[in-house]
């Protein structure tokens, strides 16, 4: 099988305030924030202290009966557990008592007090925990908009996808690989709304998806304490290597008028291109009043002019990595 071109996710040291606005951020590329204080959660956080500290407050959880979870096929369940239970069983390879299957995985995404209307926050969900966990000041405080708390079996693996906010997954217990896709590889990814269609990275079917081999993967491994660095519209795909615990900071780096004020996920089109979107539909459905050769020809016309007014021809867009990885060496280190 044709090989997919990959390239290691740069890994930074030392990342101050100062550092990751000057040297990581304005590269729009992923990076690894290696040795950043995320406080004492990383030594603390283990199944009996989360237990403790989480209690009986009730979550809502994903189950499945195999790792790889697809959430456009929805192949889980949705079941609540007191928290302190929940945990326990995460951190099961087999389960005396379960739901679907004896090998059964779980995943925990938390959600807002309403949420229909609140982001998760993590000092508003689980305060306790909260106070062992220090978040990185690389953002100002206005800008913050989420802070989501994940646990996951070993062996999970999450389905690639896109958010439209610039974040930090923080990795506090447990390993994690990362694979990440550039927004310029978009129409290598099969999408369906804001998820790829190709469900298995590693062994995909290429009969199905022969584009995808053409998308470059950026991969990386997470340990405990790390921080990767997620650009807005950048694909990632998760699989737990060990049992683990993170948290995902969101922020706007947007106007805040350009999003949905009415997404508590932070995972729905600015309105700009969500008007885009429907206008493209109602240009679509206009076309379809033509012949097939007409609907060829201006559908090819439409596609030239998207593609002269909105792709981006200069050398930055097609940079892989941000040009300050040529700098201060002693910062940073392409070893996984």
């Amino acid at each position: 099988m044709e090989l997919q071109e990959r390239v290691a996710v740069p890994i930074f040291t030392e990342v101050d305030r100062d550092v990751f606005l000057n040297e990581v951020y304005p590269g729009r590329s992923p990076a690894v924030l290696r040795g950043v204080d995320l406080g004492p959660c990383v030594d603390r956080w283990t199944v009996e202290y989360l237990a403790m500290k989480g209690g009986q407050r009730e979550v809502k959880i994903h189950v499945s009966s195999v790792p790889q979870m697809d959430f456009l096929h929805k192949n889980f369940i949705y079941r609540t557990l007191p928290f302190d239970e929940f945990v326990k069983k995460a951190a099961e390879t087999k389960h005396s008592d379960f739901f679907l299957a004896e090998e059964e995985s779980y995943y925990l995404r938390s959600l807002g007090e309403d949420v229909r209307k609140e982001p998760a926050d993590l000092s508003r969900q689980f305060p306790d925990l909260a106070e062992d966990f220090h978040t990185p000041r690389y953002f100002e405080p206005d800008r913050f908009f989420s802070s989501v708390f994940r646990i996951s079996s070993c062996g999970l693996q999450l389905w690639t996808h896109y958010d439209v906010m610039d974040n930090l997954l923080a990795q506090v217990t447990g390993r994690k690989r990362v694979a990440l896709y550039r927004p310029q590889d978009a129409l290598h990814l099969y999408l369906n709304g804001d998820k790829s269609e190709v469900l298995d990275i590693d062994a995909p079917d290429l009969k199905r998806f022969p584009e995808f081999i053409k998308a470059k993967r950026y991969d990386c491994v997470l340990e405990p304490g790390d921080l990767l660095f997620i650009p807005a519209l950048w694909f990632h795909n998760t699989l737990a290597l060990h049992f683990g615990v993170g948290v995902n900071i969101f922020w706007r780096h947007l106007p805040a008028d350009a999003y949905d004020k009415k997404d508590p996920y932070g995972n729905k089109d600015p309105v700009a291109a969500a008007r885009a979107l429907q206008t493209l539909e109602r240009a679509l459905h206009a076309l379809d009043e033509l012949p097939a050769e007409y609907r060829d020809f201006y559908g090819r016309r439409m596609v030239q002019r998207v593609q002269n007014r909105t792709y981006c021809h200069n050398s930055e867009s097609e940079t892989t990595l941000p040009r300050s990885l040529s700098h201060k060496p002693g910062r940073v280190s392409k070893d996984l």
